[in-house]
């Protein structure tokens, strides 16, 4: 990895608060998806936060050589954050469940977390949801290579 990968750019912060917001919007348009009872807790700010993360190291670092690769790197890091926002979102409800002593044993629940995970996968099947995700994906990438391209 060149030296220069791990310096703050311009574009990582770019790449980092458009995921970011993508990851917050996205996470408003989930809460109606889900039961009315839910208690969402810090869910916008967890996926805020693993928005930022994925912007500055998967889509950042891999923009400035193109706007079909910023494209690509966009598109990756949404599909970055959808992955970890489903892992840490049903890791931290089997969490909760184990804490209420309704999943007793590691394999029961490192398959419990995997049957939220999937449970949460089915409930994403809304058009507006992936339309969202895929378009501010896009935008993202377009925008990080826009901001490379001037501040470097």
């Amino acid at each position: 990895m060149p030296v220069t990968d791990t310096m703050p750019t311009a574009a990582k912060l770019a790449a980092a608060l458009g995921l970011g917001a993508l990851g917050w919007i996205g996470s408003e348009l989930f809460r109606p998806l889900m039961p009315e009872d839910t208690n969402f807790g810090w869910f916008n700010y967890v996926n805020l936060g693993l928005g930022i993360a994925c912007g500055w190291a998967v889509t950042g670092r891999r923009l400035g050589h193109g706007y079909a690769t910023s494209i690509s790197a966009g598109l990756t890091g949404t599909g970055a954050l959808v992955f970890w926002a489903l892992f840490v979102q049903s890791f931290n409800e089997m969490l909760r469940l184990a804490l209420d002593r309704r999943i007793t044993g590691l394999m029961t629940a490192i398959t419990k977390m995997f049957e939220l995970a999937a449970d949460y996968v089915v409930t994403m099947l809304d058009g507006t949801l992936i339309g969202v995700l895929l378009a501010g994906g896009f935008l993202v990438g377009v925008l990080g290579e826009w901001v490379a391209r001037r501040w470097s």
